[in-house]
């Protein structure tokens, strides 16, 4: 494996990254959500042409997330809108069409006031970002780094359960998106003021 490039600013934000425990929700490839269990989030792997994904960091504490978060009335319990929406408010991304990819199964329903929910994970190619604002719901104002998947995971602190997870995720965007199986190794943080990543992606 070659040496992963990257810039010193980068590398400084990096030398910040703090990961969170693994919460150990079981990870449920490909399954449909049953009836019955609410379906609280929706975070996605977007892919850039090059396999690469996009990872949001946040300067403040150093956490790195993918984009996505809760459903909102306006998704209408629709968790590819809700992708969209959420995608757009922290990354200022626009993205294709999501493909569904499982559910992590939270039952101990942090997200859901004490009740058993579902967090959904799907893929889409990252078509575009706009020049990056705060987060309007939060405040954050996330950098925003393209990485392979398998780091994705690394920064995440998702641990096996994760690299699962990203597996799928490629598996996906081989086959829809006509990513490569082995994703550029460099990372890169996009450009405050945005622009074209996917235009043409599924």
């Amino acid at each position: 494996m070659g040496r992963i490039e990257y810039s010193v600013e980068i590398a400084d934000l990096l030398g910040r990254v703090r990961r969170r425990p693994p919460a150990g929700w079981p990870w449920r490839p490909g399954e449909p959500v049953p009836p019955g269990l609410t379906v609280k989030q929706s975070w996605g792997w977007l892919f850039a042409p090059d396999g690469r994904v996009l990872t949001l960091v946040n300067p403040r504490d150093g956490i790195v997330s993918l984009p996505g978060g809760s459903l909102e009335p306006e998704d209408d319990g629709d968790p590819g809108a809700a992708l969209a929406r959420e995608a757009g408010e922290e990354a200022q991304a626009v993205i294709g069409p999501p493909h569904y990819l499982g559910y992590l199964y939270d039952r101990v329903g942090s997200a859901n006031g004490g009740h058993e929910c579902a967090r959904v994970r799907m893929a889409a190619a990252l078509r575009a970002v706009g020049p990056t604002v705060p987060d309007p719901a939060s405040g954050r104002h996330y950098r925003r780094l393209l990485v392979a998947p398998g780091l994705a995971v690394e920064l995440l602190g998702w641990g096996p359960a994760g690299l699962r997870q990203a597996r799928a995720a490629v598996a996906t965007a081989v086959a829809r998106l006509g990513v490569p199986e082995a994703a550029n190794e460099a990372i890169e943080e996009l450009p405050v003021l945005g622009g074209p990543v996917f235009p043409h992606g599924g």
